[in-house]
């Protein structure tokens, strides 16, 4: 099937990010396989072909693109490459900017936005915490007003399985700052590198992606300037889930992609490798296998087009969106099974991307809300 999500100019940005990976990620993968981490090079460079600031307008140093398209051309190439990157780029460019874009104030915006836009600092975003995980209602960490005449805050906490954290510059701190609200007592404030007791934990030792540096963040007393809270007051969680629906989208564009790839080498594979004198994919079992995996993925990249589009003209709903992540995330997972399956002994070698590819990608039905939490939130839109 054709797809209609994408015209001439989506097209040819795809052709330049596909460029970026080929001359500055592919060289590259390996190194920061072994570091865990993208180097602050790659990130500055990928600033500079316009990656990092989609979302972001032209006068705060952005593309401005304006479209949610070219978001998801730019995830879907990058996904293609690995998940770990596009997901640390994913977070850094996707996710937190409309935070600063739609809640912060003309200053906030000057102050932030253009060294995010040229990778010049990295951004991350502080929800989960060790005892918390998606019920990001019962959040603990707390900010409570300063004492003295500053207006300002002092926060303190701990927040754990944060993307970019090891090395993020500016990081997105949902806090606690009324603890008689309820969800209504959340707000957010941006800590910035270098504040007063902000430390991080140890890089995690992940079962997959170890390029993205996930780190456990603690806020000890950290005096939060008044100008640093993001949006208004008592508005966190709300602002938390009126942008949550881009990053799940984000993440089943993304899930979807990075199996498509691993599918398509996979494929190449079958056609090769010979078992009993003939191509192990003539076999009518995986023949038939390889069938199914085809239509699975390009029936859920249906579906998730579909989500780009109405999230690109803002009409895509919560519920959609959830639908996409839990049914990308699982899509994802049976395919790339299959596939470590199909590459015999070979698809648990580390040296092949199939097997990576498969522990990369077992996260995807656990972040951005868990494929559970999704199901709760379908369920309930459907009065049960």
């Amino acid at each position: 099937m054709p797809r209609n999500l994408y015209d001439d100019d989506h097209l040819a940005f795809r052709d330049s990010v596909q460029e970026f990976v080929d001359r500055t990620l592919k060289p590259r993968a390996e190194q920061m396989l072994e570091a865990k981490s993208i180097d602050r090079d790659i990130w500055r460079e990928a600033g500079k072909q316009g990656l990092l600031g989609l979302d972001i307008p032209e006068e705060f140093g952005g593309a401005g693109a304006g479209d949610y398209r070219f978001n998801a051309i730019s995830a879907e190439v990058i996904s293609g490459f690995n998940a770990a990157t596009s997901s640390c780029f994913g977070i850094h460019s996707d996710v937190c900017p409309p935070y600063i874009v739609d809640l912060g104030t003309e200053e906030q915006k000057q102050r932030w936005l253009p060294p995010m836009a040229a990778g010049e600092k990295i951004c991350a975003i502080a929800m989960t915490e060790p005892g918390g995980g998606s019920d990001l209602a019962a959040l603990k960490t707390t900010a409570v007003r300063a004492d003295d005449d500053s207006d300002g805050w002092v926060l303190n906490g701990s927040k754990t399985f944060i993307t970019n954290g090891y090395q993020a510059d500016l990081v997105i701190v949902a806090a606690r700052t009324d603890p008689s609200k309820g969800a209504k007592g959340i707000s957010l404030l941006m800590v910035e590198e270098g504040m007063e007791g902000f430390s991080r934990g140890r890089k995690l030792d992940k079962v997959g992606q170890e390029e993205s540096d996930t780190a456990e963040l603690f806020f000890e007393n950290v005096r939060i300037p008044a100008e640093n809270l993001i949006g208004e007051e008592g508005m966190g969680f709300i602002s938390m889930m009126q942008r949550l629906p881009q990053e799940r989208v984000g993440a089943a564009v993304s899930n979807v992609a990075h199996a498509k790839a691993i599918l398509e080498e996979t494929i190449a594979y079958a056609k090769e490798r010979k078992a009993f004198g003939q191509p192990i994919g003539s076999f009518q079992h995986n023949k038939f296998k390889i069938a199914e995996l085809v239509t699975a993925i390009e029936v859920a990249e249906a579906y998730v087009d579909d989500c780009v589009a109405a999230h690109a003209e803002r009409k895509l709903s919560a519920v959609d969106a959830a639908k996409a992540k839990w049914w990308s995330a699982q899509v994802q997972n049976d395919v790339l099974d299959e596939c470590v399956q199909l590459h015999g002994g070979y698809g648990f070698m580390n040296e092949y991307r199939v097997a990576r590819a498969w522990r990369d990608a077992r996260v995807t039905k656990i972040w951005a809300g868990s494929n559970e939490i999704m199901k709760e939130l379908i369920g309930r839109d459907l009065g049960l």
